[in-house]
Order: C-alpha cells, then sequence, then structure tokens
C-alpha cells in the first residue's frame, strides 16, 4: 500500500516540477497543490502500519509541490511588474508628444528654414566641419565648427535656399592633429504620437519613421 500511494505522488509531482507554461495561473498551482495534500493524507490514513511511509520521502515530494507552487507566484508577480512597467513607459511617452528626440541617424528635419542635429564625438578634435548633403550624398555646403571637446554638440543649419523635396543629410568630418576622429551623428525630430505592443513603446516622429522607445537618446 505505501508503495502505490508514494507512486501516485510520485506521478503528481513529474507533472507539476516541470517548467510552469505561459498559461498556468495561481489557480492551476493552488489545485494541484489541494490534489497533492488529499493524495498525502489517504496515503498517511492507509499506509501499512508495518511499513510506514519514509519520512526523507515524504519531506521531499512536499519540497518539490512548495517550490513549483513558488515558481509559479514568481512568474505571476513578473507579469504583474511587466504590465506596471509598460503603463508608466505609456505615461512617460505620452509627456514626450511636441517634444524633440534625438535618435541615431544623419539626416535633417527643416522648420523654419532651419535644420537642426547633433552628433558625440569620440575625444578631442582641433578640426572638425559639418558637411550637409543632398540625400544622394551631393555636397551643398561645408560650415567650420574649429575646436571640440569630446562629447555631444548640437548645431543648426541655414536652410532657407535648400530647394530640394527630401530631407537633406549631414557628416561630420573630425581630426586632432592630422588624426581622424570618430563621431556618432544624432538625427533631431519632434514627437507626434505614441503607440504601445504589449510591453513595447513605440513613438512617431514627425515626417519620419516610428522609434522604439529605447532607441531615444535624449529629450530636448
Amino acid at each position: 500500500m505505501a508503495t502505490n500511494s508514494i507512486s501516485a505522488i510520485d506521478s503528481l509531482a513529474g507533472l507539476t516540477s516541470g517548467e510552469p507554461k505561459a498559461s498556468t495561473t495561481l489557480s492551476d498551482a493552488n489545485a494541484s497543490q489541494d490534489r497533492f495534500l488529499k493524495l498525502l493524507v489517504a496515503q498517511l490514513q492507509n499506509q501499512d502500519p508495518m511499513s510506514p511511509m519514509d519520512n526523507a520521502q515524504m519531506t521531499s515530494q512536499m519540497a518539490q509541490i512548495n517550490t513549483v507552487s513558488g515558481i509559479t507566484q514568481l512568474n505571476e508577480t513578473m507579469k504583474s511588474m511587466v504590465s506596471q512597467l509598460a503603463a508608466t513607459q505609456a505615461m512617460q511617452g505620452a509627456s514626450m508628444i511636441g517634444h524633440d528626440v534625438l535618435v541615431s541617424g544623419n539626416s535633417l528635419s527643416i522648420e523654419a528654414g532651419v535644420a537642426k542635429g547633433a552628433f558625440d564625438l569620440s575625444g578631442v578634435a582641433d578640426k572638425v566641419a559639418l558637411q550637409i548633403t543632398t540625400p544622394g550624398g551631393q555636397l551643398i555646403e561645408e560650415i567650420n565648427l574649429g575646436l571640440q571637446s569630446a562629447g555631444r554638440h548640437d548645431f543648426q543649419w541655414d536652410a532657407s535656399k535648400y530647394t530640394g523635396t527630401s530631407n537633406p543629410s549631414f557628416k561630420i568630418v573630425a581630426t586632432n592633429q592630422g588624426v581622424s576622429v570618430s563621431s556618432t551623428p544624432l538625427t533631431r525630430a519632434t514627437v507626434t504620437s505614441i503607440a504601445t505592443n504589449g510591453a513595447e513603446l513605440s513613438l512617431q516622429l514627425k515626417g519620419r519613421e516610428s522609434v522604439a522607445y529605447s532607441a531615444i537618446q535624449a529629450i530636448l
């Protein structure tokens, strides 16, 4: 009798000791725990007095069911935290509507005849040139920015005479004592709306494609 009861508990533990599926709920865990306890009580009531259940084996089974229940509760807590994080991000994103942001890229948006952008320098540069080009790469204008320190720098360009129908681009050429200094171009654009897809938040930029919230380099 004891052997059959132990086998029944082993079978239940085998069903519940694996990794919980995404659809597992707290009620499922509670139901499994209730079934386990009923089996355990039935085993204790019907065990052979001459061959009682092994205490170590019973303790092991109880530890397994408690572990499964704890993991399920942890999963539910994490799901709740993800939902709260998504809601918080949505609120933060809504407050960004109408603000300018910086994202990786080298295209320029023109507002009231002025184009604004930024760039990051990896080190000090004694010569920095801003090159404005057409989308096809033809040079429109080159502006000498002189000595610049490492870090982020903003700029603006008078685009009142630009007649192209597509956004112009820019390129930074930086050197220090003749040695090239690397730079990262940053596009400046205005946030017009936000959207959520589960836990993912995206921002729609004026005249551009939407970008992930995580792609925002700075809020201006």
